[in-house]
């Protein structure tokens, strides 16, 4: 079942100029260079984009720079073509990824994620469909969307059980933070240049802010979250304070508390 958002506190003057000034700072193409979003902006193909931004997202903690070069080091061993590459690979191509690791993440994770890809888009043609699965009509949220996304991922013959906690879910609390950031950067729609808004059967109103420790400490000293912990609640919790300043697309303000934290604001 949703969990219901808390009623969220009303923001003041100062922090609702604050906010917009500093969307209006952060939400630029000079922000891409540094930021894991900078791996499926080299693409212009829509599956290309797709693939390797839901894998930049999934490896995105740690430092940037690390980030950005792990993924570079897959598009390499993908010979620059992802999309092409997962539909087309043979068996013996895998054998690249044997040693691939980022923290956590291993050989076995890797080759379960092209596993998956390639047996998705024999099916389909874009990601997209991967995650309406779960959504009702008339959803505030993408919590159906994450729920029902996580159990296809997780529904191949040789799923691992060890991969399984690379794919967050809100049915196990999860914020879902990398998968939030995922979503922001395929459905955002505001021609700025960042984010690609590819998909348009997902709402812009609809999506969750993603809580990175920067977003988060920034968000709670402005009071826009109260909660204690951060867990999807406290994620709906802190996306209901942002639908305050724009209903349609309150994910926006993720550059601004981002760009706020970064800065030291706290």
């Amino acid at each position: 079942m949703p969990v219901p958002e808390t009623e969220p506190v009303p923001l003041s003057g100062y922090i609702v100029d604050l906010l917009n000034q500093k969307y209006e700072q952060y939400n630029r193409p000079d922000f891409i260079p540094h930021d894991p979003i900078s791996i499926p902006n080299r693409f212009s193909l829509r599956q290309d984009i797709e693939i390797m931004g839901f894998w930049a997202s999934i490896l995105a903690w740690g430092q940037r720079k690390t980030i950005i070069s792990k993924c570079s080091e897959l598009v390499l061993q993908m010979d620059g073509a992802p999309y092409d590459f997962i539909v087309n690979h043979q068996e013996s191509d895998l054998k690249r990824f044997l040693h691939f690791k980022h923290r956590t993440f291993n050989a076995t994770d890797t080759l379960y994620f092209l596993h998956f890809f390639r047996d998705f888009y024999r099916e389909h043609d874009s990601l997209e469909e991967a995650f309406l699965r779960g959504m009702n009509v008339g959803d505030q949220t993408v919590e159906g969307a994450l729920r029902g996304f996580h159990d296809l991922f997780c529904s191949l013959e040789d799923f691992s059980a060890r991969t399984r906690k690379h794919i967050a879910t809100p049915a196990r609390k999860s914020s879902c933070k990398r998968l939030n950031m995922f979503l922001r950067w395929m459905v955002r729609q505001d021609n700025r240049g960042v984010d690609f808004g590819l998909w348009r059967r997902i709402q812009p109103g609809q999506l969750v802010c993603p809580c990175d420790v920067h977003v988060d400490r920034v968000a709670r000293h402005l009071g826009l979250i109260t909660r204690p912990q951060t867990d999807w609640q406290t994620a709906t919790e802190l996306t209901a304070s942002l639908r305050q300043l724009d209903p349609h697309d309150p994910v926006k303000y993720d550059f601004a508390l981002f760009g706020l934290g970064i800065e030291g604001y706290v």
